[in-house]
Parts: C-alpha cells; structure tokens; sequence
C-alpha cells in the first residue's frame, strides 16, 4: 500500500496549532510512515511551532481582513490571490489523499483548492461560533469535527460529528495537587492556588489586573503562579525587582503546564477554545477575560457560552484591570461556587478527540486502520 499523505492547514493562534499537531500525532500513531505536510500563514507563530513539534511546514502569504482600515484589503486580496495559487501548487505537488483545515487564514486557500482539485477535505471547528472560513467552505466538507453541540446553525447536519478539540496528551494524566506539582512552584499545601495565564505574548488586561491586585491577593492568603506572556515579562520584572512575594511565582512561559494546572484551584485566562478544552477536560474552575481583540469576537461568545450554564465566570476585558483580583479573591473563598463550576465545565469535556476526528479520516480515505 502507498505512504499516506495528508496536509494540515490553518494556524494563528496556539488554539488552531495545538489541535493541528495533536491530530497529526494520532496520524502518525496509525500509519507510522505517514507524510504529513502543514500550510500555514508565513508571519504567525505556526512557522515556528509546528517544526518544533517535528513536522515540516509551508507558508502562505495570506492575511485577515482589515475591518477598520478598508483601503489595507486591497494588499489582501492580493495576497490572498498569491496564497490560491501557491495553494493549488502545493496540492498537486504534494498529492495528498485529504486535507485538514483547522481554522485561521491560511486554511481557506488550501482548503478551497483541495476540493476544486476532489481531493477531499475535513473541517474542525474549535469554537462555539463558527468562523468565516469555515462556514464558506463547510459544503465541500466531507466531514465538520465540532467541539460543541448546536453546530447546524453554521454547517449541514448531515456533515457534522461531535469530536471535541483535540488537547495536549501529557494534560490527561494531571493529578490535583500532585507534591510535584506544588513543589514546582514553590507552592505550600493548605493555601488555594491562582493561575493566571497571559497567553504566549502577554494578556495586558489580564496583567494589569495581577500587578494592581497583587498585595490583596497575597494578602489574602492566594499563592500565585503567573505566566505574563513574552511581550509583558520584561516590564512586570523590572516593577517587581525591588519587591518580595512569598506565594509568588512567574514567569514569560510554563513549560510544565501539566503542573500548573495540577496546582491550581482556580484559573484566570483568555477565552480561546483550546484552553477551554483543557480546563473542561481537567474540571477547573476559571474566570475567563475574553480578548476583544479576536477575529468575529469568538473568546467573547466562547466565554458567554460557558458563564451561562454556570461553567465559569465571565470577566470583561474593560474590567479586568480593576476587578480582576477582587473576583478572583471572592471566588477561590466560596469552596461551593468552585465545587459548581468544576461541576458544570466538565459536562463540556470531550475524551480522545484527536483519535475521534482520525478516525473520520481513515472513515473518508477508506483505509484499514
């Protein structure tokens, strides 16, 4: 039989990568001579992860919309023009029996080449609102993995399978208050535990939020691990280098996120849906910030989906800065809104998804496992 080949496109954000990698990990696990090929957009942090991860990677020139300086789209279009053509190329170079779209702008020209060339093609929504690419290529999909139910609204029924978003493999195995866990940050047992997360280049809400509340949240007894993102790290350095927290630790990264959410007791974060897949899945109690910055205000309809079923707690950017320590504060003190909310997050949780989406792309290139 011939080496399969599959290409993985989309990227952006660490929530389009992550599933990314996971899935071609379980493909990898399957057929273990598989020839797998990411597209993603040159300038984003995909470039950079996806060879770190072990896979090769192509990059398109192509580029979001701009919604507030129109006259920028015409450079889009234009590179959006390039990026088809580079797209067509690739394909019919590489010959892929399937292409993956993950979502991000790199996945729509390789998508809608791939399927103007009948070389099928598998969609997987992360989000509670689809995206724009997404939903425009949804009928040539053979398959639409989605993480949520209630997904007709945006692709044919007929199409869809509930997978879940795929999560880090060394995340499944995390134990609440592992000793190593706490011994890692520096943690005591007996006192509640905050993580906070940043992102990958630094929430400034979110961070201005700590810095401001810190005393109080010291004060109050909360141990802190803080990941304050690339961009912010060096600012929030020098404004502490003169002062001492005992319960304090962070950091511009976590390496070892298996053990800062095994410390946690409750967590502050971005509303992305890879991270609320990981906390679904480890049943922890967060109160999201979502990013008014994201493409179609996804963070903010992940967030509003979750604080309404009492799933988390709903935190606006435009608060973040002066509220975010009182809430957190009042939230890691009431044991029973954490219990509710471990509760409730875990009814979103959706086991083995990178196995669950693989196995609908051997179900479409119909090959035996």
């Amino acid at each position: 039989m011939s080496r399969l080949k599959v290409i993985i496109s989309g990227g952006g954000t660490g929530g389009h990568i992550f599933p990314a990698i996971s899935i071609a990990n379980e493909i990898r696990v399957r057929f273990p001579d598989a020839d797998i090929l990411f597209v993603g957009a040159e300038d984003r942090m995909e470039m950079e992860r996806v060879p770190a991860a072990g896979y090769r990677i192509t990059g398109l020139p192509v580029s979001g919309f701009n919604r507030r300086q129109k006259l920028k789209n015409i450079d889009v279009i234009l590179k959006l023009c390039r990026s088809l053509c580079m797209a067509r190329k690739i394909i019919r170079d590489f010959k892929p029996e399937i292409v993956i779209g993950v979502g991000g702008y790199a996945s729509g020209p390789a998508l809608l080449m791939a399927s103007l060339l009948r070389i099928p093609i598998l969609i997987q929504e992360q989000n509670f609102c689809a995206g724009v690419t997404n939903r425009l290529l949804a009928r040539r999909a053979a398959k639409i993995c989605v993480a949520y139910r209630g997904m007709h609204r945006f692709f044919p029924p007929e199409r869809i399978i509930i997978t879940g978003n795929p999560v880090r493999k060394d995340l499944e195995a995390v134990r609440a208050k592992d000793p190593e866990a706490m011994d890692y940050f520096g943690c005591k047992a007996g006192k509640p535990v905050l993580l906070v997360l940043g992102g990958s280049l630094g929430a400034r809400t979110v961070n201005r939020g700590v810095r401001r509340g810190l005393d109080a949240l010291i004060n109050a007894g909360i141990q802190v691990i803080w990941q304050t993102g690339k961009c912010e790290y060096d600012t929030i350095k020098d404004d502490l280098k003169d002062r001492s927290y005992e319960g304090l630790w962070y950091a511009d990264f976590i390496s070892r996120m298996d053990y800062a959410y095994a410390a946690a007791d409750l967590v502050v974060s971005r509303a992305g849906a890879g991270t609320i897949a990981e906390l679904s899945l480890l049943q922890k109690p967060v109160i999201l910030v979502p990013s008014p910055n994201v493409a179609e205000d996804h963070q903010n309809k992940n967030a509003r989906a979750l604080s309404e079923n009492n799933a988390a707690v709903l935190l606006p950017d435009h608060e973040a800065e002066e509220q975010l320590a009182p809430v957190a504060i009042r939230v890691i003190a009431d044991s029973k809104q954490l219990y509710f909310l471990s509760e409730n997050i875990a009814l979103f949780a959706q086991l083995n998804s990178a196995e669950r989406i693989v196995d609908e792309v051997v179900r479409i290139i119909d090959r035996p496992k």
